[in-house]
């Protein structure tokens, strides 16, 4: 069985001292983008032992049961990830300049 992974701390590089410029190499794009990937592969994983099941494969019903449950709670986090992203959004374009 494999362990739960969760996304991991967000914290940014420190700036080398050579370079007192640099921008940290993490942006918060780079985030999202590696989180929806991350939910995209729980999607396919859970996917696969469906069909491993279905076609009678070695997969036990509780891997899959557990592969879906992972992708459903890796899918309802991105999505509350979005619609807090959309309201701070909303947000800023209701502030008067």
């Amino acid at each position: 069985m494999e362990a739960i992974q969760g996304i991991g701390p967000l914290t940014t590089p420190a700036a080398s001292a050579a370079s007192p410029t640099r921008q940290a190499a993490t942006t918060f794009g780079d985030i999202l983008g590696a989180m929806v990937e991350n939910t995209s592969q729980q999607q396919q994983k859970a996917d696969l032992a469906i069909q491993q099941l279905h076609n009678g494969g070695e997969r036990n019903l509780h891997e899959a049961m557990i592969a879906m449950e992972k992708a459903d709670i890796s899918l309802r986090f991105a999505v509350q990830v979005r619609n807090k992203a959309i309201d701070a959004y909303q947000e800023i374009m209701r502030m008067q300049v």
